[in-house]
C-alpha cells in the first residue's frame, strides 16, 4: 500500500493514481495542462509510478494570499476567469497525474469554497419564484393598474435621486400581492436583481440574519465574475455572516461590485438594478420557540424592531451613500421601525419616494373586477351563471372597505368546492356572531386581527409607566369614540382623540402611544384645529371587536367601556380647581386648564352613571362632585337641545341611584336646582 501523498496546501490533497486513463483537465487557451479545479503547473509526460512521485522536489512556499476585494489577479487568471492559479509564482517542482479534490478552509480556488459557504446562510424560500411560494398572491392582470405603474416607473428611472421605495400600507392592503407583480414585472424584463419576502411564519424567512446572503446569492448568479468575487469575499472573512448587517452589505454586495465596476469588468447599464424586500414588518430577530409562532414575547418584539430599523439603515448607508445602481423597493405595514425611519428627522425621510397605499389609492374597482372574474368562474364550473347579482358584489366591495384581503378571504370562503357556492355566499352576506354558529367565513381575518391586538397589547402594557392600565379597554373607549360608536358625549359627537385621553386622566399623546403598535389597522388624522381623530382602516375590524366569539379573548363589553369612562370624567370634575367667584358665563372663561374636557365630562356623567361603579360614585358625591355640577349647568344652558337631553338624564340617574341614598339626593339636589333656574329664565 503506497504511502499518503505530501500535503501540499490546507485547501487540497493531491492523491496519485496510477495504471489509470484518467487524465487531467487542459486549457487549451493557455496552450498548457491545468488541473481540474483551477490550479495551474507544469506536468512531465506519462505516468510516474509511486516511488517517482515520491522522489518530487518539495514545493517552493506559496505566494501571499491577497485580499479579497480584488479578487481577480492581474498577472494570471483560471480557465473560468476566477481568481489566480494556486501555484502562481511558485517553481522547482514537478508533478505527475494527480487528482485534486477541494476540501476548503484556504485561498485555493476561494471563490467557489466561499461561494458554497454562502448557500448556508441564505433563505430560498424566500425568493419571488420559490417552490415555497408557488401560490403567492399577485394582482390580477387589470387591477391595480395605477400602482403598479407607479412603482415600475419609479424602478425604471435611473436618474430619480431617491433610490428607495418604501410602499407602506394597512393589513391586507394588498402589499405581498403588489411585490410579487412587481418582482414578475421586473423579471421579464431582465431588471430584476433580487427578492427577499418576509414571512414571520416561515422560520427559514422571517429574520434578518439571511438577508444580506440571500440578497448577494442573487446578484452573483447575475453575473460570473460578481459571483466569484462575493465568494472571494466569505473566504476573507468566514464569520461573515455573523457581521453586523451593514458589515455584511459592505463585504458581500458593496465592495466586490465596486470593485468589478472599478476595473471595467462589470457592464453597470444592463446589470438587474432591481432589489425587492417585503413584509419588512414580519422580520424578527433569531429563531425563538414560543408556542404561538405568531405572537412574539415583548422583548423578542423590541429586538425584532431594532433588526428592522438596522436593516433600513443598512439598506440607507450601503445603497444610497455608495452611488450603486441599485433600486430597493420596500414593502411593510406602517409599523414603529419604517414610521421612524420615514418622519420628518428620520434617516428616510429624505432618502426614499414614499408611497402610502391607503391613503392614496382606491382599490374598489379592482376588487369589483377581482369578483367578477372569478363569480364568473364559480358559474361556469357549476352550470349557473346566475348564481350572484351585481348587488352581491356591490355588498362585498362596499364591506371590504379598501381591504384586499377581505375579497380574498371571502372568496376563498365561497369557492370550496365541496360546498354550495350559492349558499355560503348567503351565509357571508347575511351573517352575524351568535352562540352555536357553526360558520365561520371570517376566520382568517380574525387569526390576523388577533395576532396584531395581542402583539400590540404586550408591547403597550409592558412598558413600565403604563402598569396597572388595560390596554384593551383603552383601545376600546378609543374605538368608540369614531363616528357611528357609541360613547355618549356632549352632542353625541366623537371627541377628539387627544381630548379622550385628557378625560381619561392619561399623558400628554397618550393616543398617540397606544395605537403605536396598531398602524396597519387604524390611524390618527389631524383636523384644522390640530386636533388628532381615530380612524379605522377596516369595517371588518370594528366587526371583529365587538364580536365576541370572533375576538374571544380580547373582546371588551360595552358597558365596561361606559363604564370607566364615566368613572374617569368624574375623577376629572373632582380634581379639576374651579373658581365660581368670578361667575362665568361661557365654557370658555373657566379658569382651568382644558375647558373642553370639563364641559364633556360634564355632559357624559349622567349618560352612563347607572353602569358606574358604587365605589366611584360615592367617591365622587363625597368629594362635592354633584355640588360643582350643580355650578357648570349654567355654562350648559345655553345650548337647549343638549342642556334638555343632559337634564332628562340626570333626572333617570336619580332614580336608578335609589339604592345609593346620599348619591339619589346629591342627584336631586341638582336636578331641582336646574329646574329652578329654567324657572327664572323664562
Amino acid at each position: 500500500m503506497p504511502p499518503e501523498p505530501r500535503n501540499l496546501g490546507p485547501s487540497s490533497r493531491f492523491v496519485p493514481f496510477s495504471g489509470s486513463s484518467r487524465k487531467p483537465a487542459v486549457n487549451h487557451h493557455q496552450g498548457s495542462h491545468q488541473i481540474a479545479s483551477g490550479g495551474a503547473g507544469p506536468f512531465r509526460s506519462g505516468h510516474p509510478s509511486t516511488h517517482d512521485f515520491l522522489r518530487l522536489p518539495r514545493p517552493q512556499p506559496f505566494p501571499a494570499q491577497q485580499r479579497y476585494n480584488n479578487p481577480v489577479a492581474s498577472g494570471s487568471r483560471s480557465f473560468n476567469g476566477g481568481p489566480a492559479s494556486l501555484f502562481a509564482g511558485a517553481s522547482g517542482f514537478r508533478m505527475g497525474d494527480v487528482t485534486v479534490y477541494n476540501t476548503g478552509g484556504g485561498a485555493g480556488d476561494g471563490s467557489i469554497d466561499g461561494w458554497e459557504l454562502l448557500l448556508n446562510h441564505i433563505a430560498p424560500n424566500a425568493l419571488h419564484n420559490s417552490s415555497a411560494r408557488y401560490d403567492a398572491p399577485k394582482c390580477d392582470v387589470d387591477t391595480r393598474i395605477e400602482v403598479t405603474g407607479e412603482i415600475m416607473d419609479h424602478i425604471q428611472d435611473r436618474s430619480a435621486l431617491q433610490r428607495i421605495l418604501c410602499m407602506t400600507g394597512a393589513a391586507g392592503s394588498g402589499k405581498s400581492a403588489l411585490q410579487q407583480t412587481i418582482a414578475e414585472l421586473c423579471d421579464d424584463a431582465d431588471i430584476l436583481g433580487a427578492a427577499f419576502f418576509f414571512s414571520s411564519a416561515d422560520p427559514s424567512r422571517n429574520r434578518a440574519s439571511t438577508v444580506v446572503g440571500t440578497i448577494a446569492y442573487q446578484l452573483g448568479l447575475k453575473h460570473r465574475l460578481l459571483r466569484s468575487a462575493i465568494g472571494a469575499a466569505v473566504n476573507h472573512d468566514r464569520h461573515i455572516f455573523s457581521r453586523s448587517i451593514q458589515a455584511q452589505m459592505k463585504g458581500l454586495i458593496v465592495q466586490p461590485f465596486e470593485n468589478l465596476r472599478r476595473s471595467g469588468e462589470i457592464d453597470i447599464d444592463s446589470f438587474p438594478y432591481a432589489i425587492l424586500i417585503d413584509g419588512l414588518d414580519e422580520c424578527r430577530d433569531e429563531p425563538n420557540d414560543t408556542a404561538d409562532s405568531n405572537h412574539l414575547r415583548i422583548g423578542d418584539r423590541y429586538q425584532a424592531e431594532g433588526r428592522q430599523a438596522e436593516l433600513l439603515a443598512a439598506i440607507s448607508h450601503c445603497i444610497s451613500i455608495n452611488d450603486l445602481p441599485f433600486r430597493v423597493v420596500i414593502a411593510s405595514r406602517p409599523e414603529l421601525a419604517i414610521r421612524t425611519a420615514l418622519e420628518p428627522g428620520g434617516h428616510l425621510h429624505q432618502e426614499a419616494y414614499h408611497l402610502q397605499l391607503s391613503d392614496k389609492y382606491d382599490a374598489s374597482g379592482d376588487m369589483r373586477r377581482y369578483l367578477q372574474r372569478r363569480f364568473e368562474a364559480i358559474g361556469l364550473r357549476i352550470g349557473n351563471p346566475q348564481w350572484f347579482t351585481q348587488g352581491n358584489i356591490s355588498t362585498l366591495v362596499v364591506a371590504a372597505s379598501g381591504q384586499f384581503v377581505y375579497v380574498a378571504v371571502v372568496f376563498k370562503y365561497i369557492s370550496e368546492p365541496r360546498a354550495s357556492p350559492s349558499e355560503r355566499l348567503k351565509v357571508v352576506l347575511t351573517w352575524t356572531p351568535h352562540e352555536g354558529h357553526t360558520a365561520r367565513p371570517f376566520e382568517a381575518l380574525d387569526r390576523l386581527y388577533t395576532n396584531i391586538l395581542l402583539a400590540a397589547k404586550d408591547a403597550y402594557e409592558a412598558v413600565d409607566t403604563h402598569q396597572g392600565r388595560d390596554f384593551l379597554l383603552l383601545f376600546r373607549l378609543h374605538h368608540m369614540n369614531v363616528p357611528g360608536e357609541h360613547l355618549y358625549t356632549r352632542y353625541s359627537q366623537p371627541l377628539p382623540a387627544n381630548q379622550l385621553s385628557v378625560l381619561l386622566c392619561l399623558e400628554a399623546r397618550a393616543e398617540e402611544t397606544l395605537i403605536s403598535d396598531l398602524r396597519s389597522l387604524v390611524t390618527l388624522e389631524k383636523d384644522k384645529h390640530g386636533d388628532s381623530h381615530l380612524r379605522i382602516y377596516h369595517k371588518s375590524f370594528t366587526d371583529f371587536l365587538k364580536a365576541e366569539n370572533r375576538a374571544k379573548t380580547l373582546f371588551v363589553l360595552t358597558s365596561s367601556v361606559s363604564a370607566h369612562f364615566t368613572k374617569c370624567c368624574m375623577q376629572y370634575i373632582i380634581k379639576c380647581p374651579l373658581d365660581f367667584d368670578s361667575r362665568p358665563t361661557k365654557w370658555e372663561e373657566l379658569s382651568c386648564h382644558d375647558w373642553r374636557c370639563l364641559r364633556d365630562a360634564f355632559f357624559a356623567i349622567p349618560t352612563c352613571l347607572p353602569l358606574c361603579p358604587d365605589d366611584a360614585v360615592n367617591e365622587f358625591t363625597q368629594n362635592g362632585g354633584w355640588q360643582k355640577m350643580a355650578h357648570l349647568a349654567p355654562l350648559a344652558y345655553r345650548r337647549k337641545d343638549a342642556w334638555r337631553l343632559w337634564l332628562r338624564r340626570m333626572e333617570n340617574s336619580a332614580r336608578f341611584s335609589e339604592a345609593n341614598p346620599e348619591a339619589a339626593a346629591a342627584i336631586s339636589q341638582v336636578v331641582q336646582e336646574c329646574r329652578k333656574m329654567e324657572l327664572d329664565q323664562v
